[in-house]
């Protein structure tokens, strides 16, 4: 492996993996959406090449496939997206049908290695129980952005069966979090949220957190290491919200709330903004079908690793120490307002954004 192309370079995932690969001495292509986003991400960083370019039209990129040996593909279009209703439409063009463009054009040009980033969404099990990567999750107990991503696994697999000389395997990254998340994704958000003291209250559920320069890491190990058709697990640690929360607050060193959010008040607020989408078409802060999943999936993110630590290497750095660096980025380029101005305009958070698993793919 001497060039990869990294779809989704500017975002949490994108740009880390493009950070640990130029490191490492390998020349890269980055897909990005902005040229100015892509400038302001990587700063001139050598060896980075940027793409302007979107998934939902893979031909108008494709040529720049030629001369890459790898491809990462980390984008998709994800939950924090949402503004309440259906998206399938362009769940089902970017995440399925973009994924089957890509591998298509990939090989094309030339390209027999192939990492996608799936997600820890296309894996199911009991609550409380170890899930590992056989605990593969029915159509029937998906929503539109779980389908989309069992979809895009299916569209590789597909794939690999006409042409068994391409590499491909698939990574599945749990909640992201990491420095240089500059969208910000929905970890970034809750931070800067507590931060600005604008979280109402605790939410239900639990999440798998992992920082974002492991999953890269996992990645290239993948690339390296990983077996044709096979998926890896990189899902972190188990954490409910009651744990993170003040995790985070003793690191920015602000106060966090302490009382959960009932779910009758978090379903009438669903009701609300869904209409309030609907008059608007403006984000919300919570869509009913963001609930029902928060509802649902509660005590479902105990993820084994066994098969990503023997196989790829892979081991996770300590919760907080990413915790603390994330935080450290945000002040490091002035993304905090000061507490006295952020307490005279408090706004609820944008809770949709806490509640997508894997939410870090851009």
């Amino acid at each position: 492996m001497r060039s990869a192309f990294v779809t989704g370079a500017t975002g949490l995932l994108g740009n880390n993996l493009v950070r640990e690969l130029v490191a490492r001495g390998y020349t890269v292509k980055g897909l990005v959406r902005s040229r100015a986003k892509g400038e302001q991400q990587f700063n001139n960083l050598p060896g980075v090449e940027l793409v302007v370019g979107d998934m939902a039209d893979v031909d108008a990129f494709a040529a720049s496939l030629q001369g890459c040996d790898t491809v990462f593909h980390t984008a998709a279009f994800f939950r924090d997206n949402y503004k309440g209703g259906s998206h399938w439409k362009e769940l089902e063009k970017i995440n399925v049908a973009g994924t089957r463009d890509l591998i298509h054009q990939a090989y094309r040009a030339g390209i027999r290695r192939f990492i996608h980033t799936s997600s820890i969404a296309v894996l199911d099990g009991a609550p409380g129980m170890s899930i590992d990567e056989t605990c593969l999750r029915a159509d029937a107990d998906a929503d539109d952005y779980y389908r989309s991503k069992i979809l895009a696994d299916r569209v590789v697999l597909s794939f690999l069966e006409l042409h068994p000389e391409m590499h491909a395997c698939m990574v599945l990254p749990g909640w992201m979090w990491g420095p240089a998340d500059i969208g910000p994704t929905s970890s970034g958000q809750l931070v800067n949220d507590v931060v600005h003291g604008k979280l109402p209250g605790l939410i239900p559920g639990s999440f798998s957190v992992v920082d974002a320069r492991d999953v890269a890491l996992a990645q290239i190990a993948a690339a390296k290491h990983g077996r044709q058709g096979e998926r890896y697990l990189a899902a972190g640690r188990h954490m409910t919200m009651r744990e993170l929360v003040p995790m985070l607050g003793r690191i920015a060193g602000v106060k966090t709330p302490v009382r959960q959010l009932p779910l009758p008040f978090l379903y009438t607020l669903a009701a609300v903004q869904e209409m309030y989408a609907r008059i608007t078409s403006k984000p919300i802060l919570l869509s009913m079908a963001t609930l029902r999943l928060l509802v649902r999936e509660k005590d479902r993110t105990y993820f084994n690793h066994s098969k990503s630590e023997q196989e790829l290497g892979l081991s996770f750095r300590a919760i907080e120490q990413t915790i603390t660096d994330t935080v450290a980025w945000y002040r490091d380029h002035d993304w905090f307002k000061s507490q006295t101005s952020s307490s005279r305009n408090r706004t609820p958070s944008t809770l949709t954004a806490h509640l997508n698993k894997d939410v870090n793919i851009q």
